[in-house]
């Protein structure tokens, strides 16, 4: 049977009691007095079933075309795999948030510090409030647009992230069986067909000119903080932010002068040895003797590191670019190894903890990299603390 026989026009010009059919058992029914409702009709054996599929341009919950025929199209499925369409809805339908909270709970192990657990937080529970209340096998693409609008224009870095969590809540949903129907957050042939390109911000992390970090380690050496000396160990060792933050006095053996970041904590998975400069050594001997727990830059309010907040201000106090970011100080190290030294490129990806795909580089990275990194990092450290 032909489906797709109806169209908005024809559905406002439908005014005689009856039925009439869109194809493949989506029907719609007329009542006297005006009011219209979608059905679908299908046979089990010998026996005809119908089900409601919701009233047509009326009421607080308006089932439209474009929806009428994606619910028809769940219940063809269903239907082709043996299922009972009329069985699946005496079970009440999980919601967006439903899902949404169960695939962050699923992904949390995945993450190595709390600012990805809680920028996915606020993407699902904060700004994909429209989409929260909705029976997630149910929504379809004009409910994500309306989702999306809002900030579309105005954050396009902000929706499209928000986009690509709200499609992992669908594709959630579909491996659990709570979604029969394709994704409605797909960006190519589905939402770039209703909304604009986003516009590409080309933004990088700020990173500060490596001629210019001697002035920002000097002015971090005369700030008396914690703080500074979070930035000056990110700087020295070229690790992320969140890794030194969080490091805690198991990961370090001074006698050996080496710090080993879990792969629990590392973006890639894998242990990270860190050999450590004479200055480096200073930092963590100077907080030996202050420490009240288990982190190196512990918090003064709570059994926990040092906040996000506090080692951003100190980097922006001291450097002499204001822009400049924490991450960025992992670039301005890797542009000092290639603009002034001879050492290997290998060697100071290994230091950034890079994957490297090639099996032969990597086993020679594996074999002796430790070595000639601890003779990089000392050369990167006596550079950082050159005069002014």
């Amino acid at each position: 049977m032909a489906r797709n026989k109806l169209s908005e026009s024809k559905l406002k010009g439908l005014t005689d009691p009856g039925l009439y059919g869109d194809g493949d058992g989506l029907w719609i029914r007329v009542q006297k007095g005006g009011s219209k409702n979608w059905l679908f009709i299908y046979r089990r054996g010998v026996k005809r079933e119908e089900l409601g599929l919701g009233g047509y341009g009326r009421g607080t919950a308006p089932v439209s075309l474009a929806l009428a025929r994606e619910k028809a199209e769940t219940i063809r499925q269903q239907l082709a795999r043996g299922e009972d369409p009329r069985a699946a809805r005496t079970h009440k339908p999980k919601t967006f948030i439903q899902v949404a909270n169960a695939l962050i709970d699923a992904k949390r192990p995945e993450w190595t510090g709390g600012k990805t657990a809680r920028e996915w937080e606020v993407s699902l529970r904060e700004q994909a409030t429209h989409l929260h209340n909705m029976p997630v096998g149910e929504i379809v693409l004009g409910d994500v647009k309306e989702c999306l609008l809002a900030l579309w224009t105005t954050q396009p870095e902000t929706a499209s992230r928000l986009r690509a969590r709200v499609e992992s809540v669908f594709d959630y949903a579909s491996a659990h069986g709570w979604r029969t129907a394709g994704n409605p957050a797909r960006w190519t042939g589905l939402l770039d067909k209703v909304l604009p390109r986003p516009a590409a911000s080309g933004k990088h992390h700020a990173a500060l000119p490596y001629k210019q970090i001697p002035a920002l380690m000097k002015a971090l050496r005369e700030a008396n903080t914690a703080a500074a000396r979070v930035v000056e160990l990110i700087a020295l060792t070229a690790v992320r932010a969140g890794e030194a933050r969080g490091a805690v006095w198991d990961e370090f053996d001074l006698a050996e002068r080496t710090w080993t970041i879990p792969k629990a904590r590392m973006k890639a998975k894998r242990d990270h040895v860190i050999p450590l400069s004479e200055r480096a050594m200073t930092i963590l001997q100077t907080q030996k003797q202050v420490a009240t727990n288990q982190f190196v830059f512990a918090s003064r309010k709570a059994e926990t590191h040092i906040s996000e907040m506090i080692v951003v201000k100190a980097m922006r106090e001291a450097s002499p670019g204001k822009a400049a970011t924490l991450h960025g100080l992992r670039s301005s190290f890797r542009d000092w190894c290639g603009d002034c030294t001879d050492h290997p490129r290998e060697v100071a990806e290994a230091a950034l903890a890079h994957v490297i795909k090639d099996k032969t580089e990597a086993a020679y990275r594996r074999g002796t990299a430790l070595d000639k990194r601890r003779e990089m990092m000392t050369d990167w450290a006596e550079y950082c603390a050159k005069a002014q």
